[in-house]
């Protein structure tokens, strides 16, 4: 197929770009390179895909109504993954227009393309981010996301609907993934794990939120993978049994589907903080802090809707996760670890 894969520098993107090249797709990537983190890694990370002649790399902002749409009609893409957004929670508390620019207009800007060049199917990510302040574990798809605490969350959760709109009017077959805290090989600079590891390594204490007693669905990165290839091959039709008088926010009478991809399987903050160590040979500074604005008590995948329309369910072990993540690092930035 060509597959047209929007922040294809990314952590989550670099990934699947490889694995579509790999069974023999075309990429179509398109990507901005931003400055929200590092921009060398983005670079190195596409150095890895650009020596494959079916791999067409394309520098533009999802913003860019024109750009995205020559994109579209030069291209013809037959599927569309959308992955770039501006991420991070915190960050939306100090940018919220960043997150209004990426994730809401550059959404609609994709939708608007799918709609006027054609698509046979759009996959999406979404974030377990949107179960905001829902405390029922484990996070269900068929249960209802009406309270994000963050607004990047809201963003997410606007996805969504803007999906189903789009599905609704224009029967685009449309696929979100709420993504669980994904680690691994390539990841982010922002996130805890490389942070963490940065710190560790330089002789400087990390932060732990929540004193600590954060609990997280960790999902390593093929995994995730694994899952986008899985329900990018599956492209929803209308559920013939949804009801209007009981609503399942998980699927429509349109082509429109929502799944969880997480490892089913919380892990305690100050125990990935061990494993961590252990791969290190190092004892961590800890700096206990409260909970900080817009996180989460908990997070906890629901995937049976995954298992059962793809047959498949993220299984990689969070010691072997973090394994290869530090035997990554290492590698990348050499023993002292300036990332």
């Amino acid at each position: 197929m060509k597959v047209l894969l929007t922040g294809h520098a990314g952590f989550i993107g670099h990934a699947l770009a490889e694995k579509l090249l790999a069974r023999g797709d075309e990429v179509v990537g398109i990507d901005s390179l931003n400055s929200y983190y590092d921009v060398e890694l983005k670079k190195a990370r596409l150095t890895r895909l650009l020596d494959h002649d079916r791999c067409i790399d394309i520098r533009a902002d999802l913003a860019d109504a024109e750009a995205i749409n020559a994109a579209f009609r030069a291209h013809s893409p037959q599927r569309v993954i959308n992955l770039a957004a501006q991420a991070g929670v915190r960050y939306s508390l100090e940018n919220p227009q960043s997150y209004v620019s990426s994730n809401l207009t550059g959404f609609v800007n994709i939708l608007e393309s799918c709609r006027h060049v054609g698509c046979e199917h759009l996959v999406y990510a979404s974030s377990s981010s949107v179960y905001g302040a829902n405390t029922a574990l484990p996070f269900s798809v068929h249960g209802h996301t009406d309270h994000p605490i963050s607004l990047y969350a809201a963003s997410k959760k606007a996805n969504e609907l803007m999906a189903h709109t789009y599905s609704q009017l224009f029967g685009i077959p449309s696929t979100g993934l709420r993504f669980f805290t994904v680690y691994g090989p390539w990841g982010r600079p922002d996130m805890a794990l490389f942070k963490f590891t940065r710190a560790i390594l330089a002789g400087e204490s990390i932060d732990i939120y929540n004193n600590g007693r954060h609990r997280r669905d960790f999902t390593y990165i093929d995994d995730i993978v694994e899952g986008v290839v899985r329900t990018l091959d599956r492209v929803p039709q209308p559920d013939p049994d949804w009801n209007g008088d009981r609503p399942d926010p998980a699927t429509s009478s349109a082509p429109y589907r929502i799944y969880n991809i997480g490892s089913n399987n919380p892990v305690e903050l100050m125990r990935f903080i061990e494993i961590l160590e252990a791969n290190l040979g190092r004892t961590a500074a800890k700096n206990f802090l409260p909970m900080q604005p817009g996180d989460v008590h908990a997070t906890f995948a629901d995937v049976s809707s995954l298992v059962a329309d793809v047959g498949y369910k993220p299984a990689t072990p969070i010691e072997t996760g973090v394994q290869r993540f530090v035997e990554w690092y290492l590698d990348y930035y050499g023993e002292q670890g300036n990332g």
